[in-house]
């Protein structure tokens, strides 16, 4: 028999033990409930999704350079000038806008690689008009060419039309060294134009420059802009994919220097923001830290009806399949991050839907691909 001191030792042991065993999972508590179903089936990397009237989604298919109509469990594919997409590495048919006066306007905004007339290829944003019966799309006009593409890496490119009605295009650097940083370059940065004529926003930091590809620059010294999106006080935020180390998110600031300066030749080594650069740098507001998350498209949940997930920024995950939620206070400052919407593989973008759920396109390929449906249990 135990002496009483040792049998008192056990005991208490036992007592601490069964103490420190919880009656539920915390780490499983603190995820968010969340309803997910596939609502669009059989894609192939989906890179975009924007609603259209009538309940409608319009979709982008990265490498089968194909525009989908869904509505209510049907889908097709829209004729319009697509054998003149490039499709690259990470480049094809991409970034998605509708105009926020389609019902009458009919417009909507792409980014896609593009075959130059002559040989060649580039990055760029093209106008068109839908069709009455959602079956045709006509070209209007190319808003905005040039910005780099090589064998299609690093190719951005995000759309968002901000509610001055301004259009901000996330370009990527191309795996151009230099690019970030010139501002004679399109590459590594975000830039804002009007939809309408594709001339430079009137209100660009550097508007008078006398390099006509300078004016359009609202921020540079970016990687691989994936994602744009605006939260309800009007800020413009921006997802960045790192290298092996820190995806961004940044809130973009006119005129702001994002410090990617990857020399000589495309040095991966140096920091994502690299303070040592003269003038100043703009920090992020989110790091990944290594490794990375591959970090793509986002957006910020509704003002109501998510709960505690009020006004939180919802970004798609490639590498980790996953959906990071984070929530910033007034100032920008983060406050917390959640992860959840996982075990879909890698996901490429999050939509807010018109009636407020979230929809996000995973990125698997193969034809599995599909268009997910998020909502608050």
């Amino acid at each position: 028999m135990l002496p009483r001191v040792l049998r008192t030792v056990a005991l208490l042991a036992l007592l601490a033990v069964a103490l420190a065993v919880p009656t539920h999972d915390p780490a499983a508590a603190a995820q968010p409930r969340l309803r997910v179903h596939p609502l669009v089936r059989g894609l192939d990397h989906p890179w975009d999704v924007r609603a259209l009237p009538g309940g409608r989604l319009l979709i982008t298919q990265r490498n089968r350079r194909a525009l989908t109509v869904w509505r209510a469990g049907h889908q097709h594919r829209v004729r319009f000038a697509n054998r003149r997409i490039w499709v690259g590495i990470e480049s094809g048919l991409m970034g998605l806008q509708v105009d926020p006066a389609f019902r009458s306007n009919r417009r909507f905004y792409t980014c896609q690689g593009w075959r130059r007339r002559g040989g060649g290829h580039d990055v760029r944003v093209i106008a068109w008009r839908m069709g009455l019966g959602y079956r045709r799309a006509t070209q209007l006009r190319t808003l905005v060419s040039g910005l780099p593409s090589t064998n299609g890496q690093h190719g951005g490119c995000r759309l968002l039309i901000a509610r001055d009605g301004s259009m901000h295009v996330g370009t990527g650097d191309a795996k151009i060294g230099t690019a970030p940083e010139n501002l004679g370059s399109l590459g590594g940065k975000t830039l804002r134009l009007n939809r309408f004529t594709g001339a430079p926003w009137p209100t660009n930091p550097f508007i008078r420059s006398s390099n006509p590809r300078t004016r359009y620059v609202f921020t540079y010294g970016h990687r691989n802009v994936q994602g744009l999106a605006q939260r309800a006080d009007g800020t413009i935020w921006s997802v960045e994919q790192g290298t092996f180390r820190d995806d961004e998110v940044n809130l973009l600031v006119r005129g702001g220097d994002y410090g990617y300066n990857p020399v000589p030749g495309y040095n991966e080594q140096v920091p994502m923001t690299d303070h040592s650069l003269p003038g100043v740098q703009q920090s992020a507001r989110w790091r990944s830290g290594n490794p990375t998350d591959a970090t793509s498209g986002g957006t910020f949940l509704p003002s109501s009806g998510w709960g505690r997930l009020d006004g939180w920024m919802a970004v798609a995950a490639l590498k980790h399949h996953e959906l990071v939620l984070l929530h910033f206070d007034a100032a920008g400052h983060l406050l917390r991050e959640l992860h959840a919407v996982r075990g879909r593989g890698r996901l490429r973008t999050a939509v807010v839907a018109p009636d407020g759920s979230l929809l996000v396109t995973t990125d698997n390929g193969g034809g599995r691909d599909v268009v997910l449906r998020v909502r608050p249990r």
